[in-house]
């Protein structure tokens, strides 16, 4: 395989028990009982007012959505070259038990925006300017054989040359994400993309600083 081909994680993020890393190191801690998406957000200087209206799947994709393109490169490829594959358990769950809550009183246009668990790959579409190939899957669990396997298909069908892949899960202000770029290029910094090295950046229990580089 050529360097021009090899597909590599070039970055990933993690999201859960109110600590966010980056590439396996830890760059927030919360110890606050509340309010961790917000004051998160605006500690970590991301400049996109929207953010305060979406719901809390939005807001977990955006935010780790920011950290995962930072000082990337992402801009080298075209709109349409970069893809968005998500997954979770709940879907929408969080924001429909929000809505059906809403309906006993007065039913919200707002939030029934985001009873589909798709929205938030349109949000970071809409943010980032993306128009590449994007889904969202239900699944029990991370699934790291199927991202591999419906990822690297995208790629050999010259779909896409980079994906934002990954999970995304809240319940009852239970946060679960683990975000990675895939970019179709030779990185030094980066790792193969694989379905073990997939499920190594997601095991919240390993040492991630060794993940990657």
């Amino acid at each position: 395989m050529s360097p021009e081909d090899q597909l590599n994680i070039t970055k990933s993020v993690i999201i859960r028990n109110n600590s966010i890393y980056v590439d396996g190191n830890i760059i927030y801690e919360y110890f606050k009982n509340d309010n961790f998406l917000n004051d998160s957000y605006e500690s970590l200087d991301n400049n996109y007012p929207k953010f305060y209206k979406m719901d809390v799947l939005g807001k977990l994709g955006m935010l780790a959505t920011h950290l995962l393109l930072k000082d990337s490169d992402i801009e080298n490829h075209l709109p349409s070259d970069v893809g968005i594959v998500l997954s979770n358990s709940n879907s929408s769950l969080d924001a429909d038990i929000r809505y059906f809550d809403s309906v006993k009183s007065f039913p919200s246009p707002a939030l029934f925006v985001y009873t589909l668990p798709n929205i938030v790959t349109g949000e970071i579409s809409i943010r980032y300017k993306l128009k590449g190939e994007n889904a969202f899957f239900i699944s029990q669990q991370f699934d790291a054989d199927w991202l591999h396997f419906y990822i690297s298909h995208l790629f050999q069908n010259n779909k896409i040359n980079a994906c934002i892949g990954g999970w995304i899960e809240s319940i009852n202000s239970d946060h679960d994400v683990c975000l990675f770029l895939t970019e179709r290029k030779e990185s030094k910094n980066g790792i193969n993309f694989t379905a073990e090295n997939l499920n190594n950046i997601n095991s919240l229990g390993d040492d991630v600083s060794n993940i990657l580089p």
